[in-house]
């Protein structure tokens, strides 16, 4: 059991490392590397499982459920970003509580990347990461049960919620703002040629 341990937190700090540097890659729009270390991810938590499944007592001890959690994180925000259908729990063989709190933190974690959007002026790609927050946001509080048995869901989505208000704030700013630029610059046309 001591053996089973060592080996599966040795994985789940590498896990969670993993998942952290694939985030990264994403953010830089590195999409090659970041689904090469999502599949090292996937690996690593496959290996995770495997040591420590002989011990429930271990399986079940929250730090394979903190480690998968960030695993799925980095699944889904890929998933946001590049506009595909996000991974299931069996496809990323992460557990059930994982696999939401994981879902509620990507949710959070592409608000970064849709302020790098609305910074570029490409507010339709920034309008549907918002909406894709929403769309989490509103599959998440439907679980409404305990917290002992959903891992700290509703944490996770009391957090997410004050986030998706802020980054909808910031889009209702920067649309308007951008349509004020080009108002003056339409008018500016209108009078220069006008002269």
């Amino acid at each position: 059991m001591h053996e089973g341990r060592e080996v599966g937190l040795a994985k789940c700090r590498i896990l969670i490392q993993t998942s952290a540097k694939c985030i990264r890659h994403i953010h830089r729009n590195q999409f090659p590397e970041a689904h090469s270390l999502l599949a090292d991810a996937q690996r690593i938590a496959t290996d995770a499982r495997t040591a420590l499944a002989p011990f429930p007592e271990l399986y079940y001890a929250g730090f394979l459920h903190d480690a998968e959690k960030e695993m799925v994180e980095a699944a889904a925000v890929l998933a946001i970003i590049e506009e595909r259908p996000y991974p299931s729990p069996l496809e990323l063989g992460a557990g059930v509580m994982s696999y939401l709190n994981g879902m509620g933190e990507a949710a959070s974690e592409v608000r970064r990347y849709c302020l790098d959007e609305m910074r570029r002026g490409n507010l339709p790609k920034a309008e549907a990461i918002l909406q894709q927050m929403e769309t989490i946001y509103d599959d998440l509080i439907t679980f409404d049960f305990p917290d002992a048995m959903t891992g700290g869901l509703r944490r996770t989505c009391d957090a997410l919620r004050a986030v998706i208000e802020r980054t909808r704030s910031d889009l209702t700013a920067t649309v308007s703002q951008q349509a004020l630029v080009e108002e003056l610059r339409a008018t500016r046309i209108r009078l220069e040629s006008s002269n």
